[in-house]
């Protein structure tokens, strides 16, 4: 049976700079990096692989070596895909995971499949990343909760029945589109490609504030290639945090 040693390192939102020391001592301690892409079938270049590229390039100092798996997997399960790659390559594996591996993120789920076909004995360490929640708190100078109080993490398809549960404080992630029907007196704080150069943010009524969300992250789209945005819902009743 073959043996690799994976490092899943959380590389944060983008900005180089927002790496922490041990995801860049990470970096430099492995052999080869897989990642996923989209273009890998001949399409148009995944903007997220060449980001992530920017950031081996700011941080090693040789070329590295870089194993990409198509995105989507189509003939083979991802985890077919994961283990050919390890199998293919000796040393030890690099995953480089967008913020923090812990949020909305399926790397350790499948090395565990990896894990349980059988044919490599993985040792596995898992290196935490500054994420999009955190990144947003920041940007907006601003506290996820008031003290003493529960704060609801989701993505876009548990927005509503969050809602219909009776949850007033929630963070909303992976959002395809901003659906805040009926929501027109919540309070949000909106960031999109949070920690990039094309970093936007948003704040106010959502019911004064969605234009300016939805040009925003036009804005951002077109900048960068691809929108990635999180926000904070808060409903009527709460207090704005200070520094709004």
């Amino acid at each position: 049976m073959a043996e690799r040693r994976v490092r899943v390192i959380g590389v944060g939102p983008g900005d180089p700079d927002l790496l922490t020391l041990e995801a860049v001592q990470a970096l430099r301690s492995v052999d080869f990096f897989v990642v996923s892409d989209k273009s890998a079938r001949g399409g148009m270049p995944d903007p997220l692989v060449e980001a992530r590229g920017r950031l081996l390039e700011r941080h090693l100092d040789s070329e590295p070596v870089v194993v990409r798996i198509a995105d989507p997997v189509r003939e083979r399960t991802q985890e077919e895909a994961h283990e050919e790659a390890l199998l293919a390559h000796e040393g030890d594996a690099g995953f480089l995971v967008w913020g923090d591996p812990a949020f909305y993120d399926s790397t350790i789920r499948i090395l565990e499949r990896v894990a349980e076909r059988g044919r490599i004995r993985l040792e596995v360490d898992v290196l935490p990343g500054i994420s999009s929640l955190q990144l947003l708190a920041a940007r907006h100078r601003i506290v996820l909760h008031e003290v003493g109080q529960p704060l609801h993490v989701t993505g876009r398809r548990g927005l509503r029945e969050a809602i219909d549960a009776g949850q007033t404080n929630i963070v909303v992630m992976l959002n395809s589109a901003i659906e805040l029907d009926d929501l027109e007196e919540w309070q949000i704080w909106w960031g999109g490609n949070l920690g990039t150069f094309s970093e936007e943010l948003v704040s106010g009524r959502v019911g004064d504030v969605l234009e300016e969300i939805d040009a925003a992250r036009v804005r951002a789209r077109d900048a960068a290639g691809w929108v990635m945005d999180i926000f904070l819902l808060r409903g009527p009743g709460w207090l704005s945090p200070r520094g709004s």
